[in-house]
């Protein structure tokens, strides 16, 4: 499981680092600053949850728990959901998507919470 949560984190980050590229050049003149910040508000979280996923896999591997790998599910869940729901209001326009938002900042708490659980029991 850790392998698996160390390459999920690798991914979201070089996701990541591609988003924030691509709003800092091919959205800024695309959008209103607003979704612009809110954009880059995603791929931040995003990059936050990549880092992480490397503690889940490094809490995983030297003591595997049921709690550790709920962190990482949730870390990704949270991912989905929050930075996701950013990116998709950036590029419709369409607000209500930022009541899914709150959603992935709840899994991210709830990740937090599983991880430093998890780090106790190691």
């Amino acid at each position: 499981m850790d392998r698996l949560f160390l390459l999920i984190g690798a991914l979201s980050a070089g996701i990541s680092v591609a988003a924030g590229a691509f709003g800092a050049h091919a959205l800024r003149e695309r959008v209103e600053p607003r979704l612009l910040e809110v954009f880059e508000t995603g791929a931040r979280y995003q990059m936050y949850h990549a880092l992480a996923l490397f503690a889940v896999a490094w809490v995983v591997s030297r003591a595997p728990s049921t709690v550790g790998t709920a962190a990482g599910w949730l870390f990704l869940a949270g991912t989905l959901l929050f930075s996701g729901s950013l990116y998709a209001m950036t590029f419709t326009g369409i607000r209500a998507l930022g009541a899914i938002t709150p959603l992935g900042g709840v899994c991210f708490i709830a990740g937090w919470v599983c991880l430093a659980l998890a780090s106790r029991q190691g």
